[in-house]
């Protein structure tokens, strides 16, 4: 057989039959006989027929898969994907995960594109993971994770921000730091939103003002913690630790210290924020505030297939819990109080 996809005309060619005794056979009615039927489905294991979904969603109107919409494929949305996973076993649900891989001059509304992409014909329902607005029309059940900034009708997941960010400052403020460096997220996501909205209010309840030259954009990607980790380094009053809003971020601006000649956390204290399984396996590893990201994603899929299944009685908001998880890549300050 070429290497391509195996159509319904070829398991009737190799059965010997017609296409529409194998598309009786396929869809389960009535008509063929039970030696012929076995034989069909024999070809067809053999061969490796799969039914459409498009074919399958447009006779039966579903799929039995649930989409995951991700703008690409990173530390987060991998671990949420394997609470994803764990939601859909045994659940009757197929899964497809559907990235951009990352296109820079693709973030804002990308949501409304993917959607556009999957509605109607591939998938039941979906999830957007950390999507850039959730005003989205699909004609379908959808639930966001880590949302937009801006208020919503959509069934929504995500962790305790706040008073994780708050927890992070804290524990650097308790080891004597007081110039507390502070790398931002993604603007547009209520996430970033509170994480910086709670080292600025652990700050002000320790009775440290809030120096706005400590403060730079790390948007939570990698290149851009490198280039603002570099402008707080090269202030004549560089801070003592820095609290990156994610992991990534994080163990970024540790990279970009050493190259200056530093030490983390002899020289500074680095604190990220997410858990990912590279947080643990930094050099050093990186202490963090822990979300629970795969019960998110469980949660998430949990909450979409009964909105699926046609229930009206899902949560609105869904809020996790967070934890300091503390590692070596802080210590207390010398002099410090």
């Amino acid at each position: 057989m070429p290497d391509r996809r195996v159509t319904i005309g070829d398991v009737a060619a190799e059965a010997g039959v017609s296409v529409a005794t194998v598309s009786k056979v396929i869809n389960g009615r009535w008509g063929v006989a039970e030696t012929t039927s076995e034989r069909v489905r024999a070809v067809a294991e053999e061969l490796g027929y799969q039914s459409s979904l498009v074919a399958q969603s447009l006779r039966s109107r579903n799929t039995g898969v649930i989409g995951v919409l991700v703008t690409d494929i990173e530390p987060f949305s991998a671990e949420l994907l394997k609470g994803v996973a764990r939601a859909i076993d045994g659940s009757g649900y197929e899964l497809v995960v559907f990235s951009g891989c990352g296109r820079a001059d693709d973030q804002v509304g990308w949501e409304r594109r993917y959607l556009s992409r999957v509605s109607g014909t591939l998938c039941d329902g979906a999830l957007l993971v950390t999507p850039s607005s959730v005003d989205v029309t699909f004609g379908a059940p959808v639930v966001a994770v880590d949302h937009n900034v801006g208020s919503s009708g959509l069934p929504t997941v995500d962790a305790d921000n706040l008073n994780g960010a708050v927890m992070a400052t804290e524990h650097l403020i308790g080891l004597g730091h007081r110039r507390i460096g502070f790398l931002t997220g993604r603007p547009d996501l209520e996430s970033a939103r509170l994480r910086e909205r709670g080292y600025r209010a652990a700050l002000e309840r320790a009775g440290i003002e809030v120096d706005r030259s400590l403060i730079r954009v790390g948007g939570f990607q990698a290149d851009t913690a490198e280039e603002g980790t570099r402008e707080l380094l090269a202030l004549d009053d560089r801070p003592t630790a820095l609290f990156a809003a994610n992991d990534v971020t994080a163990i970024a601006a540790m990279s970009v210290v050493r190259s200056f000649g530093l030490a983390v956390p002899d020289e500074l204290s680095v604190i990220g924020f997410d858990n990912v399984p590279e947080s643990a396996l930094s050099e050093p590893p990186l202490t963090t505030i822990e979300q629970p990201i795969q019960q998110m994603g469980y949660d998430a899929v949990k909450i979409l297939i009964r909105l699926i299944d046609g229930s009206e009685l899902v949560p609105e908001h869904t809020l996790l819990p967070t934890r300091l998880v503390v590692r070596g890549s802080c210590r207390p300050l010398e002099g410090g109080c």
